[in-house]
C-alpha cells in the first residue's frame, strides 16, 4: 500500500508522538508499504507561539498537494490537527478521498494552561476536525471513553509499542557518569519541559534522595532557577537516554494530560517502577495494579513504588507492548480509497 503520512510533529522535536510515528513508519515500511511522510522541515516554518521549539508550517497547501499527487497515494492518515494536517484535510475533501486522523495531544487542555481558552471551544473545534475522518485511532481505552463522551463516535484503539533491546536493565557500570553518585535514590522524569507536564509537582516533592529531568522544553530555565539542587541533564537520545533510564530508582510521571505516555514504558522496560497520578495513560499503561504506584498524592506513590519496586516486574509488563503490533493495527484501521478514483483524480 501507498501511505502518505502528515504529521506537524517531527524532528527535531524529542517526544512520544515523534517517535511512534517515526518507529511505525520504520515497521510498515518493513513490511512492504511505502510510506510518504510529509512534514514541517519540508515548508517554511514559523515558532509556535509560546512553544518556540516547535515549528509550524507556513501555507503549505499548494506544495503539499503536488507531492501527494506525484506520490500517487492509496491512503491518508494525518496525525496532527496543525497547518499541515489542515491542508491535507482540504486535499482529501477536494478529492473526494477517505483519510484517517489520530488523537495523539490533548491541546485542549493544553491551551487552557497556557491562554486559559475554555476546553470545550477547543474540543468543540477539534470534534469537526477529527469527524472528517472515517477513523480516529486514540491510544487507550480511557482516552477513548473520554472522547466519546466529548460526541466523538468514530474512535478506535491503536496501542503502543517499546524498544524492549535498547530499553533494558543495566549495570552500574552502563550508568551516565553524573548519575552515580548522586544520593540515592534517584528519582528521574523524562520528556517536554513544558507548563502542561505538570513537572513542578514532581520537583515540589518533599522526597529524600535526588531529582533528575531529562529534556528540554520552554520551562526548563525558569525550573531550573527554581530548584537550584534538581540535576537537569538537557535531552537525551538513543543508548545515552536508555542509560538514564537503567540509573533511576523510580520514574515520576507528573502529567495529567498526556493519553499515553510512551515514557512510561520504557521505564518499565528499563525495570524502573513508577510513580504517577491515576489518570489517562498510567492508568491505561500501568494500571493500579501494575509495578509502581499511582495515587493522587504523588510523594505517597514515590514512597510506596520505591518500597515495592521489582525489577522483573516491570520488565515482564513491558514486554507485553510490541512495536510491530503498533504498525500491523495502524496499516489495518487505514481508510483506502479506490484507485481508479485516485488516478481519475
Amino acid at each position: 500500500m501507498r501511505i502518505v503520512l502528515v504529521t506537524d510533529a517531527w524532528f527535531p522535536q524529542v517526544n512520544g508522538v515523534v517517535r511512534t510515528l517515526n518507529t511505525v513508519v520504520e515497521h510498515a515500511r518493513a513490511a512492504g508499504h511505502e510510506v510518504l511522510t510529509i512534514t514541517p522541515d519540508q515548508f517554511r516554518t514559523f515558532p509556535c507561539p509560546t512553544y518556540p521549539e516547535i515549528r509550524l508550517a507556513l501555507r503549505p497547501g499548494p506544495r503539499m498537494r503536488a507531492m501527494i499527487a506525484d506520490f500517487g497515494p492509496d491512503a491518508v492518515h494525518i496525525a496532527t490537527e496543525g497547518p499541515l494536517g489542515q491542508a491535507a484535510q482540504r486535499i482529501c475533501r477536494a478529492n473526494g478521498w477517505p483519510l484517517t486522523t489520530s488523537f495523539h495531544t490533548k491541546f485542549p487542555e493544553y491551551i487552557h494552561a497556557r491562554a486559559r481558552v475554555p476546553v470545550a471551544w477547543t474540543y468543540a473545534w477539534m470534534r469537526r476536525f477529527h469527524g472528517r475522518a472515517a477513523r480516529v485511532m486514540v491510544a487507550t481505552n480511557t482516552v477513548d471513553r473520554e472522547l466519546r463522551a466529548r460526541g466523538f463516535d468514530n474512535t478506535v484503539l491503536w496501542t503502543r509499542g517499546v524498544d524492549t533491546e535498547l530499553f533494558r536493565p543495566r549495570p552500574h557500570n552502563e550508568w551516565p557518569d553524573a548519575l552515580r553518585d548522586l544520593p540515592r535514590p534517584i528519582q528521574l522524569y523524562t520528556g517536554r519541559v513544558a507548563v502542561e507536564k505538570n513537572i513542578s509537582a514532581f520537583l515540589d516533592l518533599d522526597t529524600p534522595g535526588s531529582k533528575v529531568v531529562v529534556g528540554d522544553g520552554p520551562q526548563r530555565r525558569e525550573l531550573a532557577a527554581r530548584f537550584p539542587d534538581v540535576h537537569f541533564a538537557g535531552e537525551r537520545h538513543g543508548e545515552d537516554l536508555a542509560r538514564h533510564f537503567a540509573a533511576a530508582d523510580v520514574f515520576v510521571f507528573p502529567s495529567r494530560t498526556d493519553t499515553f505516555g510512551l515514557v512510561l514504558l520504557e521505564a518499565l522496560a528499563s525495570g524502573v517502577p513508577v510513580a504517577a497520578y491515576p489518570v489517562p495513560g498510567p492508568l491505561d499503561v500501568v494500571g493500579r495494579d501494575g509495578p509502581g504506584c499511582l495515587n493522587e498524592d504523588l510523594a505517597y506513590a514515590v514512597e510506596t513504588a520505591l518500597a515495592t519496586a521489582d525489577a522483573e516486574h516491570c520488565r515482564r509488563h513491558a514486554l507485553g507492548y510490541s512495536w510491530a503490533r503498533c504498525a500491523e493495527m495502524f496499516v489495518g484501521y487505514l481508510a483506502p480509497f479506490d484507485r481508479n478514483a485516485r488516478e481519475a483524480a
